[in-house]
């Protein structure tokens, strides 16, 4: 066992290594120029690690996979964000609701909230420099992200940023509380994973969790944990749980609705398929997603009327989603003048979604969420790397590892940016999407045509 097992644990203890040297010294925003190397170092070694996995005796598959989660969960602990602001912005709406306001009621420059500013989220006499800092209108330096707008979060991801504020009450304990979220995904995927528990380290040891889930924290983190809770109920035939869970993962961060047409698959199939949810047990379980997601955001609403609206018409426009001012939907983009490209993205994803509800495996509800979720994510093309967090957590769930080009071309473009860039990495991530299952389907083919086409051995009478 032991000879099986040692080469992929040497192989995963060059990852660690690896990411840990990217956390600690691979660049910022401010210096990226060595994080691309950095970045295809660390994906070498996963792939490496993964390979060598399928080599594990089923008795190891559980701890090896477990063990090295935490520690590709610890290595990004062991810096500040390098990459991204956000976890900034957490600290403050934590704070702000332990003081007992409403997150969505002030922006954080407000001279309101004076009271509740440090030098962690408010610097004080170093120039206001560094690659996370920024002045606000009235001349302060801060940390946070556009400090003149309110918060864009949605109410569990509130709650959330409430619930780690005691640990620390600064970036460190919403990057342990991501940490802790990453490995928590981890054993829910190997507990919904049955047979096929290896497939956990698709998420476990990716290193976009190390970077995106912990050392920048974001809170996406979440959402991918209680979606794939959410699918485990569903496909348990507990409908109730899992679409309360669902609900929760919408009111984190709103891209897991992508995955509810997966969790009610085959719903409006003529024929039912035998592990069918039934059209019951699917209008349950978007009841109960509808209702926890409105219950979510009730107490806010109660404080702060349509304020829990926050920032995001104004993020919606500032990243590019309005009419006129299109910086989404690089590839359909080239085929398409800048008018038709958001209402053919539309059109594509609606298709999909209408094919994923009437042929979708109600037995393998991730299948039908990671089809839409991936497709949504090539069609808009974000920047944001870290929303492929939920593509990673559903291509744990079903092994289909070609879609984990989709996050790595928002990687690519996040350090790279630019139109050109946009298009060949989104590009190449469409090609990786539909040529892989191509070659996968063809070398399963093959054996079958061979053993039809050997003709059967004559004996003479």
């Amino acid at each position: 066992m032991l000879t099986r097992t040692l080469p992929c644990a040497v192989a995963l203890t060059a990852l660690v290594a690896a990411l840990a040297l990217t956390v600690t010294g691979g660049g910022t925003l401010a210096d990226r120029s060595s994080l691309p190397d950095w970045y295809a170092l660390d994906a070498a070694l996963f792939a490496l690690a993964l390979l060598l996995l399928r080599r594990v005796g089923e008795r190891q598959v559980v701890p090896v996979v477990l063990v090295g989660s935490i520690l590709v969960a610890a290595a990004g602990l062991l810096a500040p964000p390098r990459t991204s602001d956000d976890a900034y912005r957490y600290v403050w709406d934590g704070r702000v609701q332990a003081a007992g306001v409403s997150p969505y009621a002030h922006a954080p420059d407000d001279p309101a909230l004076l009271r509740l500013r440090d030098p962690g989220l408010f610097p004080v006499g170093d120039g206001c420099s560094a690659w996370d800092e920024r002045l606000t209108v009235a001349g302060d330096c801060i940390r946070i992200n556009r400090p003149a707008v309110r918060t864009i979060y949605p109410p569990v991801a509130e709650a959330w940023f409430l619930v780690v504020h005691p640990f620390g009450g600064g970036v460190r304990g919403v990057q342990v509380g991501g940490a802790l979220l990453a490995v928590a995904t981890t054993g829910v995927l190997l507990a919904v994973g049955g047979r096929r528990r290896r497939r956990a380290a698709l998420w476990g040891w990716c290193p976009g969790v190390t970077v995106w889930a912990v050392n920048d924290a974001h809170v996406d983190t979440l959402g991918a944990l209680l979606m794939v809770a959410g699918l485990g109920c569903a496909v348990r035939g507990r409908a109730g749980a899992g679409g309360a869970l669902l609900g929760a993962a919408v009111a984190t961060k709103l891209l897991p609705a992508l995955a509810m047409p997966g969790a009610v698959s085959g719903l409006l199939a003529r024929r039912p398929a035998k592990r069918d949810l039934g059209p019951v047990r699917a209008l349950a379980l978007l009841a109960a997603a509808l209702g926890a997601f409105v219950a979510a955001y009730l107490p806010y609403v109660a404080v702060s009327g349509v304020g829990v609206l926050g920032y995001l018409p104004g993020y919606l426009r500032e990243e590019g989603y309005e009419q006129g001012h299109l910086e989404r939907f690089g590839l359909l983009r080239t085929v398409l003048s800048d008018r038709w490209a958001p209402w053919a993205a539309a059109l594509v994803l609606a298709a999909v979604v209408l094919w994923v509800l009437r042929r979708g495996d109600p037995g393998r509800p991730w299948r039908g969420a990671l089809l839409v979720t991936g497709t949504a994510l090539l069609l808009v093309a974000p920047s944001y790397p870290w929303y492929g967090l939920l593509v990673v957590a559903l291509v744990a769930l079903d092994g289909r590892w070609e879609w984990l080009a989709v996050p790595a071309a928002g990687q690519m473009l996040y350090l790279v940016g630019g139109e050109d860039t946009q298009r060949a990495a989104y590009g190449a991530a469409l090609a990786c999407v539909l040529l892989v299952p191509a070659v996968r389907a063809l070398v399963s083919v093959a054996p079958v045509r061979s053993a039809r086409g050997a003709a059967p051995e004559m004996t003479k009478p």
